[in-house]
């Protein structure tokens, strides 16, 4: 069930059964607290139990069958994956979704007396306790239109997921300085393998371009540039903005012969990608939240039951890994700065 306001903002939480391509993390925390220990790497923190291996084994098998398929087509008129092309209103949709999903943070941002997204949901103050405990919580949300109903995007599937974190041990200054001037995004994100400031068009603003490595069904490796802007709203409480500006897939990545494909006309896995973080101090560290929202290409309906599962960890996986990396990583940092 969906709290008063965020039925009057649109904004939805999707199940586990949620129909659509981009699965359903069904606000489940991620069972595994942050931890700390010397030596110990975020990805050693994000395992799965061993109970699980024989599940991720599926999984795994999944990816291979639906990679292929996607490669041959199918019949009835699908387009193999490396024939995908971004049409206009796919970005027109994706525009409006955006814009009711701005709309929305805009006004919890004004908020008076709450401010992450976490406060207001029915939820609320189950979520801020596992986040202190530690954990990692992970959830799939909706944007609806005005009207209540979905904004269905032709030809394509948003991915719409939130993140919340605690790095524990810093207090805002320190975060956000470490964020603008201090920590490269190699140190915070494992899909991140190159990175480089363009530009610095203000204090709190950066243009940056990063080259990702992101693992779904494939390997795909993308050059992007992102625009960046950070916000402080009052006293504890911040923001950042980030919206790629430019995304193209690389062909023969790591190769003498890497090349970019057509911007808008390759295998669709990620057309676009907009990141909303907010920033709480806390007594015992800063509570991170990441409101990811990103559009690929429609997965065919006869490959959804295939599909959903993969993407829907993939998702998950991506954004459990980058909370814990910054928990661990800017904990440590304010740490060593003491």
């Amino acid at each position: 069930m969906t709290s008063r306001a965020a039925q009057s903002t649109g904004l939805t939480a999707v199940g586990r059964q949620g129909r659509d391509a981009g699965g359903s993390a069904g606000g489940r925390a991620d069972p595994t607290p942050v931890g700390l220990r010397p030596g110990e790497h975020a990805a050693t923190l994000a395992a799965a139990p061993a109970a699980g291996r024989g599940r991720r084994k599926s999984l795994s098998g999944r990816a291979a069958a639906l990679a292929a398929a996607l490669a041959a087509g199918l019949p009835g008129g699908t387009a193999p994956a490396d024939a995908a092309e971004l049409q206009a209103r796919t970005v027109a949709a994706w525009n409006r979704y955006v814009a009711a999903t701005e709309q929305r943070i805009a006004g919890e941002l004004d908020d008076a007396g709450r401010f992450l997204a976490q406060d207001f949901r029915d939820e609320a103050a189950a979520a801020r306790r596992e986040v202190l405990a530690g954990r990692v919580r992970i959830d799939r949300l909706e944007t609806r239109g005005a009207d209540g109903e979905r904004i269905r995007v032709p030809k394509g599937a948003v991915h719409h997921w939130l993140g919340s974190a605690l790095i524990p041990g810093i207090t805002l200054d320190e975060l956000l300085d470490a964020l603008i001037h201090e920590v490269e995004p190699e140190a915070l994100q494992d899909d991140v393998i190159e990175s480089r400031v363009l530009g610095r068009p203000g204090d709190d603003r950066l243009v940056v371009f990063l080259k990702l490595r992101r693992r779904q069904m494939v390997t795909v490796h993308y050059d992007t540039e992102h625009a960046v802007a950070y916000t402080r709203h009052r006293p504890g409480a911040a923001s950042s903005r980030s919206v790629a500006t430019r995304i193209a897939e690389l062909e023969d990545a790591g190769t003498a012969g890497e090349r970019e494909k057509p911007i808008g006309r390759d295998r669709g896995f990620l057309w676009r990608l907009n990141s909303y973080w907010r920033y709480r101090q806390v007594e015992e560290g800063v509570i991170v939240e990441c409101e990811s929202l990103s559009l690929s290409r429609g997965i065919p309906r006869l490959l959804r039951w295939m599909a959903s599962p993969l993407i829907n960890r993939a998702a998950r996986d991506i954004l459990s890994r980058t909370l814990r990396s910054m928990a661990e990583v800017l904990s440590a940092r304010a740490q060593a700065a003491q």
